[in-house]
C-alpha cells in the first residue's frame, strides 16, 4: 500500500482552475495504476480519471473530458489532477488512489491506497 499526502482543494469560481496533488513514495517504482475519484454529498464515489502503469494510458469520465488532466510525476513520486473550466457540479471531495497492477479499473474495492480527500467547491 502507498501512504498518500494530498494537497490542494478549496473554493474556486465557475470557469476557474485548480490543481490537486498527491505524493507517495513508491508511485514511480511500484506497479500501480493511479486514479482520482470524487464523492459529492449523498452520492457514490465516482472515478474521475485514471492513468495506467507502463504506457501511461489515461481514461476520463465523460463529464470531465477536455477539462481535467491527470498526470504522473515520477521524478517527485507524485500525481496531479489539473482541473480547468470548473463547474458547480464538480463540487465534491476528491481522493487520489492507487491499485496494484497496470490497468485502470472502475470499482472502488480494486484500489487499496487512498488519500485523505480534498474538498473542492465551485461557487460564485
Amino acid at each position: 500500500q502507498l501512504q498518500f499526502v494530498e494537497s490542494g482543494g478549496g473554493l474556486v469560481q465557475p470557469g476557474g482552475s485548480m490543481r490537486l496533488s498527491c505524493a507517495a513514495t513508491g508511485i514511480a517504482s511500484g506497479n500501480y495504476a493511479i486514479a482520482w475519484w470524487r464523492q459529492a454529498p449523498g452520492q457514490e464515489r465516482e472515478l474521475v480519471a485514471c492513468i495506467t502503469k507502463g504506457r501511461g494510458t489515461t481514461n476520463y469520465a465523460d463529464s470531465v473530458k477536455g477539462r481535467f488532466t491527470i498526470s504522473r510525476d515520477n521524478a517527485n513520486n507524485s500525481m496531479h489532477l489539473q482541473m480547468n473550466n470548473l463547474k458547480p457540479e464538480d463540487t465534491a471531495v476528491y481522493f487520489c488512489a492507487a491499485r496494484p497492477g497496470f490497468s485502470c479499473l472502475t470499482s472502488v474495492p480494486n484500489y487499496n491506497s487512498w488519500g485523505q480527500g480534498a474538498q473542492v467547491t465551485v461557487a460564485s
